[in-house]
C-alpha cells in the first residue's frame, strides 16, 4: 500500500526586509459616563436626548452643538476649553445657552491671549444667541483697543482698564442691538434687550512671559478661579466679591456695568474661567467636586482635549446647568 502523502505545510509569509509588522490591536478603553460626586449620580441621564428642529421658530438653536471643545498652545501658555450642554437641557432637548471664545488679539508687540465665556440667562428667549454673539464680537472690539489695554495693563491702571473694557463692550452691545432690532422687523415679536440677556467674562493674558499681570473683565455671575497649591481661590485679587456678586446684571442692557481687575500669577498656577455651571459647584460646601478637578488639572501634565472634556463633565447632584470652562497652564521658565 503506497504511503500516504503528507500535505506541504505552508510557512507564514515573511515581511519584506525593513518593513515593520503592524501592532496587534489592544482592547478598546472606554471611559463610560462622566464621573459624579456624592453617593448617587444625578437623576438626569448623562447623555443628550432630543434637540431643536429646523422647523421650529428659532433659526439658531437647531445648529448649536451639544458640546464645544477647543484648545491652543501660545508661547508658554496651554489652553483647554469645553462648553457642554447641561443635564437639564439634555433632558428637555433644548439648546446649550453657554458660549466661549479662544483667540488672540493685538499686534505682535502688544499681543494678548483672549479667553471669553458667556452664560445666556435661562429665562431669556434668545439668550443662546446673545451669549454666542457677545463672546465673539466683544473680542473684535477689544482687539480695536488692544494697544491701549496692553499699555494700561503694563501701567497696572485698573481705572483705565475699566474705561477701555466698558468702551469695547458698549461698542459690541450697540452693534448687536442694531442687528437684533433689524431682525425683529421681520418677525411678529418686537426687539427687547431681555430676550438676549447673557453674562460675559473675558480674561486677557499677555503672550510676553515677562508681564505677570492678567486682566479680567466681567458682567454678571460666573468668573475666575486660580488653582494654587492644590486649592481653588477666587480670581479677584481684592476678594471683595465685586466680580462674582453681580447676578442681576446681564448684557446687552448692562454694558456700562463692566468690571475690570488685575490678577498677578506665576507659572505653575492654573487659571480657570467659567460660567456658573462650574463655578457654583466649585464653591459648594461638599469639597469633593473641587478636589476632583484640582487633582485632574493640578498635575504635572496638561490633559489632552478628550481627557479635559471628560473631566469637565464631572457631575454633581443639583448642578445641572450648562457648563463652560477654560483652563490655562503656563510652562515655567
Amino acid at each position: 500500500m503506497p504511503e500516504a502523502s503528507t500535505p506541504d505545510v505552508q510557512s507564514a509569509p515573511q515581511a519584506p526586509e525593513g518593513r515593520v509588522s503592524p501592532p496587534q490591536p489592544e482592547a478598546e478603553l472606554l471611559r463610560g459616563a462622566p464621573a459624579h460626586v456624592g453617593n448617587r449620580p444625578p437623576s438626569y441621564p448623562p447623555h443628550p436626548l432630543g434637540r431643536p428642529s429646523v422647523r421650529g421658530t428659532d433659526a439658531f438653536a437647531p445648529f448649536s452643538p451639544v458640546v464645544l471643545l477647543d484648545g491652543a498652545q501660545v508661547e508658554r501658555l496651554t489652553v483647554r476649553a469645553a462648553s457642554v450642554r447641561g443635564d437639564s437641557h439634555n433632558w428637555e432637548g433644548s439648546c446649550r445657552q453657554d458660549a466661549m471664545t479662544v483667540t488672540r488679539i493685538g499686534p505682535p508687540e502688544a499681543e494678548m491671549l483672549l479667553l471669553a465665556v458667556a452664560d445666556g440667562v435661562g429665562s431669556a428667549l434668545y439668550s443662546h444667541v446673545g451669549s454666542y454673539q457677545f463672546s465673539r464680537l466683544a473680542a473684535v472690539y477689544l482687539d480695536r483697543e488692544a494697544e491701549s489695554i496692553h499699555a494700561a495693563l503694563c501701567a497696572r491702571s485698573e481705572d483705565e482698564l475699566r474705561v477701555l473694557a466698558t468702551k469695547a463692550v458698549a461698542g459690541a452691545a450697540a452693534e448687536l442691538r442694531s442687528l437684533w432690532a433689524r431682525s425683529a422687523q421681520h418677525s411678529p415679536r418686537p426687539y427687547a434687550d431681555q430676550d438676549y440677556a447673557t453674562t460675559l467674562h473675558v480674561l486677557l493674558i499677555p503672550t510676553d512671559a515677562g508681564i505677570r499681570d492678567r486682566v479680567l473683565c466681567s458682567v454678571g455671575d460666573g468668573g475666575l478661579f486660580v488653582l494654587r497649591e492644590g486649592r481653588w481661590e477666587h480670581g479677584d485679587p481684592d476678594d471683595d466679591g465685586g466680580l462674582l456678586d453681580t447676578r442681576t446684571e446681564a448684557l446687552p442692557h448692562a454694558y456700562r456695568s463692566v468690571k475690570a481687575a488685575l490678577l498677578r500669577t506665576v507659572p505653575g498656577e492654573v487659571l480657570l474661567l467659567g460660567t456658573d455651571g462650574i463655578t457654583n459647584p466649585l464653591t459648594q460646601k461638599d469639597p469633593e467636586f473641587a478636589r476632583r478637578l484640582a487633582d485632574a488639572w493640578g498635575g504635572p501634565e496638561v490633559p489632552s482635549l478628550s481627557d479635559f472634556l471628560w473631566q469637565a463633565q464631572t457631575r454633581a447632584k443639583s448642578y445641572d446647568d450648562d457648563r463652560t470652562v477654560i483652563c490655562v497652564w503656563e510652562e515655567g521658565a
